[in-house]
């Protein structure tokens, strides 16, 4: 049974220090440098889980290639969180390729499902908190983008054909 809590976590980093992840998958390492000082409270929440091992034998279930690959779901169906759901940040980029925001269903439901976009632009309303962008592993993303999908239970063709996994995140604070 994945981990769940009761709350989000308490406002563990610093948003004067630089942080990054790199997220180790089946594909290779993509790393994604993340913005602490501009959403501090999903920065946080992402570091807090990775650092638990909540993303630990995870796998992106979601992959729409041209648009995203989505991950951070406990279950693997994309039905799942963390046991809690925080408010969402203003949005103040652009969703280009390689930008990682939070996945949600609806306004300040967050919790553990992120995505990373594959299209540039992605046509998506500032309705989903951009926390960081690759800065390694492009051609990790389009290797995940480009894994064979079948029909997911709505029709919509994004259900990988291959176990896509995310074997762990790793923090840097610097």
């Amino acid at each position: 049974m994945p981990k769940q809590y009761s709350s989000p976590p308490e406002m563990a980093i610093d948003t004067n220090k630089t942080y990054s992840a790199t997220i180790r998958t089946n594909h290779g390492e993509l790393t994604v440098e993340l913005f602490a000082s501009e959403v501090p409270a999903t920065v946080n929440n992402f570091v807090f889980l990775a650092r638990d091992g909540f993303y630990q034998d995870g796998g992106f279930h979601r992959v729409i290639k041209d648009f995203m690959v989505q991950g951070g779901c406990p279950k693997g169906d994309g039905t799942g969180g963390p046991g809690y759901r925080f408010d969402d940040e203003p949005v103040t980029r652009s969703y280009v390729k390689g930008t990682l925001a939070m996945a949600n269903a609806g306004p300040n439901t967050n919790g553990s499902q992120f995505f990373i976009i594959h299209g540039d632009p992605a046509p998506l309303p500032p309705n989903y908190t951009i926390f960081g962008m690759l800065s390694s592993g492009m051609e990790v993303l389009d290797a995940l983008a480009n894994v064979p999908v079948s029909a997911a239970r709505g029709g919509e063709r994004s259900t990988p054909g291959e176990k896509v996994e995310i074997q762990g995140i790793d923090i840097t604070e610097s």
